[in-house]
């Protein structure tokens, strides 16, 4: 398969805002998409900043410390952006090149990995512009290219469009729950729940069951030493009971067991809810789940230099209890913006592994 030279396909994009449109400024992070710049804008002279349109590539060559990555954005709505001088804006020649093929062609862990061996410097690192101009693709047909764009475009509409379901309801949610708390009254959560003390002591479960959680309220792999721990001594907490740890220096990290049981190390408290009818665990959940509950849980913990949430204080808290049909609802409005958000997950998933797979085999056929 042919090659072609960088510089010989795309064409310097220079617009500013010597107008001061008051566009969205933006910046590329190191998954090579958009988002809001974080930078200090008060008193900027934006007129200098640049306007990037739908189907505009900004580059930057700054790589820092481990996120070895060619800064590569393809700008993709429909409202313009404004992004730093500090990058350079082009555009592609799509006679030759289709943008989202030569996008997806430096979305891949392969072309970090080569843009970092050519790049100068160590800690700070830069693919300069030249250097940059130089790198040479391959170029297969533009049938072959709408090939697997069209693959591409479809898993990143289906991530898009479950994300643009999930969000309102997630709010949703959130927002019911928050009126919840003007509708009925609070009641300590103690007489629904009862404190799980089982340990692994028949050492059932080994080091591939040890699990941690973390602040977002998710399950994680555990990321601490086991070298040497007596695993007997872990909690096992199992299906549709909470396990939350007792050190709460930012927030608690607390979730609630799904598939199958788990262990967890001493660090750990752990709860089940008593009677399902009257307390669904999964609309405590979403109310564990609230930020209201954090800035709660900082305010009540005991401590200085390190600070305890127990399980006598978990029997306190106090939540809105509506009838059961009411907390089934809102449950089940989050199971669909959990499933919307999952499948964008998998779709984002599949774009990152499958689509650079399918270049590899039109670059290579």
């Amino acid at each position: 398969m042919s090659k072609v030279r960088i510089g010989n396909i795309i064409s310097l994009y220079e617009l500013r805002n010597s107008e001061k449109k008051d566009y969205p400024v933006v910046g590329i992070n190191k998954d090579k998409t958009f988002m809001p710049t974080v930078a200090n804008l008060e008193g900027v002279d934006t007129s200098k900043y640049k306007v990037v349109s739908k189907g505009v590539f900004v580059f930057s060559g700054m790589q820092t410390g481990r996120d070895i990555c060619i800064r590569i954005g393809l700008y993709s709505d429909d409202t313009p952006a404004l992004v730093s001088p500090a990058y350079t804006t082009f555009t592609i020649d799509t006679q030759k090149v289709l943008p989202e093929y030569f996008f997806m062609f430096f979305n891949r862990e392969e072309s970090d990995r080569y843009g970092w061996f050519i790049s100068d410097s160590s800690v700070r690192a830069n693919l300069d512009w030249p250097r940059f101009l130089d790198i040479e693709i391959p170029l297969p047909s533009l049938s072959e290219q709408q090939k697997v764009v069209n693959v591409w475009k479809a898993l990143r509409e289906i991530k898009e469009q479950n994300e643009a379901k999930a969000a309102p309801l997630m709010q949703l949610c959130q927002s019911y729950i928050q009126e919840l708390k003007h509708k009925y009254p609070a009641e300590e959560i103690g007489p629904y729940i009862e404190e799980v003390t089982r340990t692994n002591k028949e050492n059932l479960y080994k080091i591939d069951d040890v699990r941690g959680v973390s602040n977002e309220k998710v399950m994680r792999d555990y990321k601490g030493s086991l070298t040497g721990r007596d695993l007997s001594k872990f909690l096992v907490i199992k299906e549709g009971e909470f396990v939350f740890n007792k050190r709460t220096n930012a927030g608690l990290g607390l979730c609630l067991v799904k598939n199958r049981p788990y262990i967890f190390t001493e660090d750990y408290e752990a709860f089940r809810v008593l009677d399902k009818e009257a307390l669904l665990p999964d609309y405590l959940y979403l109310f564990f789940a609230n930020k209201d509950f954090d800035r709660y849980i900082l305010y009540n913990s005991w401590g200085s230099a390190v600070v305890f949430f127990h399980i006598d204080d978990m029997k306190r808290v106090k939540i809105p209890l509506p009838p059961p049909d009411v907390q089934i609802a809102i449950v089940n409005i989050y199971k669909c913006a959990n499933e919307a958000k999952q499948i964008a997950a998998e779709a984002d998933r599949l774009s990152r592994e499958v689509c650079p797979a399918l270049l590899q085999h039109i670059i290579h056929n």
